[in-house]
């Protein structure tokens, strides 16, 4: 495969499109009143799902470009630990820096000065490929859950046993 294709390739991949939806679209306009719902059956609420995104695809992009930086502990660091954000500029601020991070990681598949194909001089062999590559993979998984999670939503039946759930008495 010649560079520019593998290049469009991954940007494809990373920003959606095609089969994979796109982080900007599943995210826009999420309502606020189902940020902090986690419906029977879901594990996380839309918040959860939104900073482990935000928190994930950061620490993939700093690992990648830090030789000093440091993960988050497993798993804890990686998922809030409340349903719900503390309030709408939570919500805002955490796609406002999950947008931002995406974009640096476009600019990379597609910056020619790049060797996707190289090992990182920081890692044993890690490349930006495989660190792209992961990135899209992660963000499709859990873009999906949140498409998934506002679909029950939306139907009615998710919200309202979510609201029972939440109001039954042990």
């Amino acid at each position: 495969m010649d560079e520019p294709t593998l290049r469009w390739q991954l940007t494809v991949v990373l920003d959606g499109g095609r089969a994979h939806a796109r982080a900007r679209d599943v995210l826009k306009g999420f309502p606020a009143r189902w940020r902090g719902v986690r419906p029977p059956g879901f594990q996380h609420s839309a918040w959860q799902l939104l900073e482990h995104l935000r928190i994930a695809q950061h620490d993939m992009l700093r690992f990648s470009i830090d030789s000093k930086h440091r993960s988050p502990k497993w798993p804890e660091g990686f998922w809030p630990k409340h349903a719900s954000p503390p309030g709408a500029a939570a919500w805002q601020g955490s796609v406002r820096a999950f947008l931002a991070d995406l974009r640096a990681l476009l600019r990379v598949a597609r910056d020619r000065r790049v060797d996707v194909t190289a090992p990182l001089a920081h890692t044993d062999g890690v490349s930006w490929l495989q660190e792209l590559l992961l990135a899209a993979d992660h963000n499709a998984w859990h873009l999906g859950q949140l498409m998934q999670l506002r679909r029950v939503l939306e139907s009615g039946g998710g919200a309202k046993k979510a609201k029972n759930a939440k109001n039954a008495k042990p």
